[in-house]
């Protein structure tokens, strides 16, 4: 059901939840010499959702927890490969879209869990659908917030300069870091940068690309975010560039769209900002209509899951489902 926004969503119609403490966490060891770091807050006999964090490279943190009514779920989140708690710090070796979507299972397996509700936003909505595509029987339902589908579209939008029409002074310090000949190209550009030898040079290049993101994310960003700090920074550029290089690791454009049909009887829920310019929401759509169980929401807000429209839709969305 899609729906227009109002200004009633300006303000949460329910509270985040408190962040309990994870009362379990282990580093799962998993392919290629990766180790995941995982944990469950909330009721252990609780209905089990996990949440699929962004970037790719971005990592969870406690403030996951809080969509998420402790006494009623089981709350599993993790760090993909190569960032967050997870080792090797990093690495690109042996991090693709489909180590995360084994991942993802092998924390079910490990969990013993039949079944669960999937959960993400941006990067974490796209491994949402592609697990669930992959393993449609274990998926009770998809909660998912600002769509991206890892098209080549959705990568031209915001690397080729089209959100940069709308923040032309974000997009010339991102753009004036590499020279005007390289520009037509800016993954490739940076990834010459991100993967230098010079440490120095490769935290600076880090910085840049994730402060780009980070500037574009909120409804009322002043077009400044601070020092974006350099061990996370490196994480996310160089992890987020890797995946965006290899077109998330996908057969073709598209692919998510193509197998829609594998996934048309999970429910779906979509929170969508209207005003997103990182993911937006014409991606949303699109889906909503190739998804006959979905029901899509617009609401007046940027990208981020921390915008105060978004969270309302997200903790009212896991309060009312079952």
């Amino acid at each position: 059901m899609l729906e227009h926004a109002s200004h009633k969503d300006e303000q949460p119609r329910r509270s985040l939840y408190p962040a309990r403490d994870a009362f379990h966490t282990q580093m799962l060891e998993v392919s290629g010499g990766h180790s995941i770091y995982v944990e469950q807050s909330g009721r252990e006999d609780g209905e089990p959702v996990v949440v699929l964090h962004g970037g790719p490279g971005g990592g969870c943190s406690p403030a996951m927890r809080r969509f998420f009514d402790p006494d009623r779920y089981r709350v599993i989140l993790f760090d993909q490969r190569g960032c967050g708690r997870s080792t090797p710090y990093a690495s690109v070796e042996n991090n693709t879209t489909w180590d995360l979507v084994e991942d993802i299972e092998a924390i079910r397996e490990t969990l013993g869990i039949p079944k669960w509700t999937v959960f993400g936003g941006s990067w974490g909505a796209t491994l949402s659908l592609l697990y669930a595509q992959a393993h449609p029987i274990r998926v009770n339902a998809l909660v998912l917030r600002g769509i991206f589908t890892m098209t080549q579209a959705e990568l031209d939008w915001f690397y080729g300069g089209g959100a940069g029409q709308f923040w032309p002074e974000a997009w010339a310090l991102f753009s004036n870091m590499v020279p005007a000949e390289e520009r037509h190209d800016m993954i490739a550009a940076y990834r010459e940068r991100l993967f230098g030898k010079i440490d120095s040079d490769v935290i600076r290049f880090s910085r840049a690309w994730a402060a780009w993101e980070s500037t574009l994310a909120t409804l009322d960003s002043k077009g400044h975010t601070g020092r974006v700090p350099a061990h996370y920074a490196k994480a996310f550029s160089l992890i987020e560039n890797h995946y965006f290089t290899h077109k998330g690791f996908l057969r073709e454009d598209r692919q998510i769209f193509a197998d829609m049909d594998k996934i048309r009887n999970i429910p779906g829920y979509i929170v969508q900002g209207r005003y997103d310019m990182i993911c937006p929401p014409h991606t949303a759509h699109a889906l909503h209509k190739l998804w006959p169980k979905s029901k899509l929401q617009l609401v007046r807000a940027g990208h981020a899951m921390s915008e105060p429209a978004i969270a309302a839709e997200l903790v009212g969305i896991m309060n009312e489902m079952g």
